[in-house]
């Protein structure tokens, strides 16, 4: 193994030059940081880091995130040097272009040593307290020989200054997540010049009041770095190591200013960092006894990930571990017909947040992998059961995490859960307070992650809270985005069913919007119907001329007005859409009988009708709510905006000219 000063220098400088060479072809991306840091990434790398190159997902390595995710070449350097198969030199000669592994920000889904997606600042701090949190829980369930790794994060001034760092380390710090150590680029540089231009805190103190073990260091002393790691591993606390860094070092006449920051160096500075650094190889090489220190690096990390294989082998939790990691949830559908068998013939009226709890009774009881929380909202979001107990130190064993009033840090770090691997995380929050966790579900759904965020309260029906708490604006907005299942049940059956769906979808994340008022069961048959995302509910009793798509509490009040037209010799039919996003996947043919173009279409839900034309068509109609709510009893506001049979009916007959 490389320990001399000499060795650990070259093989820093290796990860300069690969950053500075990249970053100039591609005339795009960030040298500054890769440079700075190169020291305590190879200081890190070679003498604490557990890695195996050959098993980029061995379950028990050590999860390295790069929470500055614009410095990305340095860990694509890191992945290079020390033998993974990917990503390769022509690799990072590509760096930024099409098609290449090595984006501009590190994407999970390119590359298998990348653990998660980074780039929007301070999420992959708070992915990594998720991946601690998750490496804390299933150590309590599977014990030391199967699970017992660390979390290391490099993150630079912008990730501790984002408010998703307060929320993050704070819950860090509350559950005592020990094997979490933050390597924080302390370089005092932003994109703007200075730090000092913007912030003046205490950054040590503020993490020392969250419960935190702070060390610092100067980040290019190789002796010193090891140090204050070795201390920090050592320590029971979270920890944050201040590495006092000179951005872009090596470039003589630009390190320690804001130019290296965010744009190449130009080829003159290349030149004279080749010359600073005594660099002499060209560009995209690495000398044979440098790359041979690195590539020696991964020996350890195999040796130990041999001994681990050897263990799980005669471990009496095997069987158990891999259905875990492996994540594919074998007791999920006998939950759910054990649910709907136990329901009997009328189980009344029922919100769906209540119907959610009532199916999470018996999901959390058959599926140990389900780890629910709150953004306290316990008692609202009904997420929590009694299978479900606190998980808090030292009983990391316990199954529900209380959040605290933390939306986004929750959001993120469900997201370091899932990618972690061993458990499905679900939370949650207020419909309305999606607006807080969006990025983070934006992430997820870039990460291909299941997550499954319980959204209630989820309209006017939330009644007299009024236009704060009443979502109108989210439900089309969430929609909007990519790779993201956005459910809303009707009534207790499809709750279940959603709460399958969900379940069953490995890579990609879900959102619940659930209602808080009581809603009548709708149907009393076994076929999983929302599996296509929309179903024929009712069928016309005279010739048809109107077809209703719903969702959630409103698929009630498109019964009554299909009752009432039918009443008056105008044949409509009800369609329930749960998950328009379900319903787009669907063949053609399959989606136009259920919405054919002979009829006239009427979309209904208390939100905004932005995105219902795709279903109704510019000649159909929308019933929704295009402005901010109002502080009533839900019953008058559904009245107020015209969300009832008495105001619809009429509007459809004048749209097909009866009158």
């Amino acid at each position: 193994m490389p320990q001399s000063p000499r060795q650990l220098a070259a093989m820093a400088d290796a990860i300069r030059v690969l950053a500075m060479d990249a970053v100039q072809v591609a005339n795009s991306g960030h040298p500054g940081m890769p440079m700075g840091m190169a020291d305590v990434a190879t200081v890190l790398y070679s003498r604490f880091l557990k890695f195996d190159p050959a098993a980029p997902r061995w379950p028990d390595r050590d999860r390295f995130v790069l929470s500055a995710g614009h410095g990305s070449m340095l860990l694509y350097a890191l992945l290079h040097l020390t033998g993974y198969a990917a990503p390769t030199i022509e690799d990072i000669r590509n760096f930024r272009q099409l098609h290449s592994p090595c984006a501009g920000h590190p994407e999970n889904t390119e590359l298998e040593g990348v653990e998660c997606t980074t780039g929007p600042l301070g999420q992959g701090f708070a992915m990594a307290v998720g991946m601690a949190l998750a490496e804390r829980h299933l150590n309590a369930r599977f014990g030391d020989a199967l699970v017992d790794h660390r979390t290391w994060v490099i993150a630079g001034d912008g990730c501790l200054m984002e408010g998703i760092n307060h929320e993050a380390a704070g819950l860090a710090g509350h559950l005592g997540l020990g094997r979490l150590i933050v390597l924080w680029d302390d370089n005092r540089i932003t994109i703007d010049g200075a730090t000092s231009l913007s912030t003046s805190e205490d950054i040590a103190a503020r993490y020392r009041a969250y419960g935190w073990h702070v060390e610092t260091c100067d980040g290019h002393d190789a002796q010193d770095i090891a140090r204050a790691i070795a201390a920090a591993r050592d320590d029971d606390r979270p920890s944050l190591i201040a590495c006092r860094t000179v951005i872009g070092k090596g470039a003589p006449n630009k390190q320690g200013s804001h130019a290296v920051h965010g744009s190449a160096l130009g080829a003159a500075e290349v030149a004279a960092a080749r010359a600073e650094l005594g660099w002499s190889a060209p560009p995209f090489e690495i000398p044979a006894d440098i790359l041979a220190d690195w590539r020696a690096l991964g020996a350890p990390g195999a040796a130990a990930h041999l001994a681990w294989q050897d263990r799980l082998a005669d471990h009496p939790q095997r069987a158990a571990f891999a259905v875990a990691m492996a994540g594919h949830l074998p007791a999920l559908a006998g939950a759910v017909r054990d649910f709907r068998a136990g329901l009997g013939e009328n189980p009344g009226k029922v919100a769906t947040r209540k119907a959610s709890e009532m199916v999470l009774e018996v999901l959390t009881a058959a599926i140990p992998e389900m780890l629910g929380g709150s953004a306290d909202l316990t008692g609202s979001n009904n997420t929590r059961t009694k299978a479900t107990g606190p998980l808090s130190p030292p009983a990391y064993d316990g199954r529900y995490v209380h959040y605290g009033i933390r939306e986004f840090g929750m959001a993120a770090a469900m997201n370091g859960m899932a990618l972690h691997g061993g458990v499905v995380p679900y939370g949650g929050t207020f419909l309305v307070f999606s607006d807080y966790c969006r990025n983070a579900i934006r992430m997820a759904a870039i990460q291909q992650a299941r997550v499954i965020h319980v959204m209630t309260h989820d309209s006017i029906g939330l009644g007299e809270d009024g236009p704060t708490h009443q979502p109108i604006e989210h439900l089309a907005s969430l929609r909007a985005m990519p790779g993201l299942l956005v459910f809303r049940p009707a009534d207790i059956i499809e709750t279940a069913e959603c709460w399958a769906l969900a379940l069953g979808e490995t890579n990609r994340p879900s959102v619940l919007a659930l209602s808080r008022q009581n809603l009548p069961t709708l149907r009393h048959d076994d076929e999983m119907k929302s599996a296509r995302g929309a179903y024929r509910l009712r069928a016309a009793a005279a010739p048809r001329r109107v077809v209703l798509i719903a969702t959630g509490s409103e698929v009630e009040i498109a019964l009554a007005v299909a009752a009432a037209l039918d009443a008056g010799g105008i044949g409509a039919e009800v369609v329930s859409m749960p998950c328009a996003e379900l319903f787009c996947e669907q063949e053609a043919a399959w989606r136009a009988d259920l919405l054919p173009t002979d009829v006239l279409k009427v979309s209904i839900e208390a939100g905004a009708t932005f995105g219902w034309e795709r279903f109704t068509g510019s000649d159909g109609l929308n019933f929704g709510i295009d402005r901010f709510g109002a502080s009533a009893p839900a019953e008058q506001l559904y009245d107020y905006f015209g969300l009832t049979a008495a105001a619809i009916v009429p509007q459809i007959k004048a749209r097909l000219g009866i009158s």
